[in-house]
């Protein structure tokens, strides 16, 4: 018999797991859907049973199924991320993990990393906001300075200095390892 495929997703309120399968009420599909539990019996397919991360809440979830797939909709009880579908077993002590393939992948912790990228936004923004903070402070002739270095430069030099740069037209200073090129 051959295994199902399945997928899912989740919102604050609910996860949706997808299992693709084929002609599902044809197959006479049955979904089981306990406090913890998801389980899925068709005609030609292994069982497919579930041990849910979180707990849900039975009467509210429900299921569905189309021509290539049958969708279960489960309700949280508690409206928090999970952080997987399936709790897995916790090993007893003493044994050793397995040291398959399944088991050497890193897991990525997406709200983590996530939050290291709005960490990185703020950082831009704080940068922007210094340059802000310098031009709205600055005096009449540090202002025509940035200004100008700026423009003539193509955005390679940004200089406060009105005497050296309105003497002379600024010279365009791209990044090591770069070249300008004017389109």
């Amino acid at each position: 018999m051959a295994q199902a495929k399945y997928d899912w997703y989740q919102t604050e309120t609910a996860v949706t797991v997808t299992i693709l399968l084929k002609n599902a009420i044809e197959k006479n599909y049955s979904v089981q859907l306990e406090q913890n539990m998801l389980n899925l019996r068709a005609d030609g397919i292994e069982p497919l049973t579930i041990t849910l991360w979180n707990p849900i809440n039975v009467e509210q979830s429900s299921h569905k199924a189309t021509p290539s797939k049958v969708e279960v909709k489960l309700a949280k009880l508690i409206g928090q991320r999970w952080d997987a579908l399936e709790r897995k077993a916790e090993p007893a002590e003493g044994h050793p993990q397995s040291t398959g393939t399944a088991a050497a992948k890193k897991k990525h912790d997406w709200d983590k990393i996530s939050k290291e990228i709005e960490k990185d936004d703020d950082t831009k923004d704080d940068v922007n906001e210094l340059f802000k903070k310098i031009y709205a402070d600055a005096s009449e002739d540090t202002r025509k300075a940035m200004m100008k270095s700026y423009y003539e430069s193509g955005g390679t030099v940004l200089s406060t200095n009105w005497a050296e740069v309105g003497a002379q037209e600024v010279e365009v200073k791209p990044p090591d390892g770069c070249e300008y090129k004017k389109w």
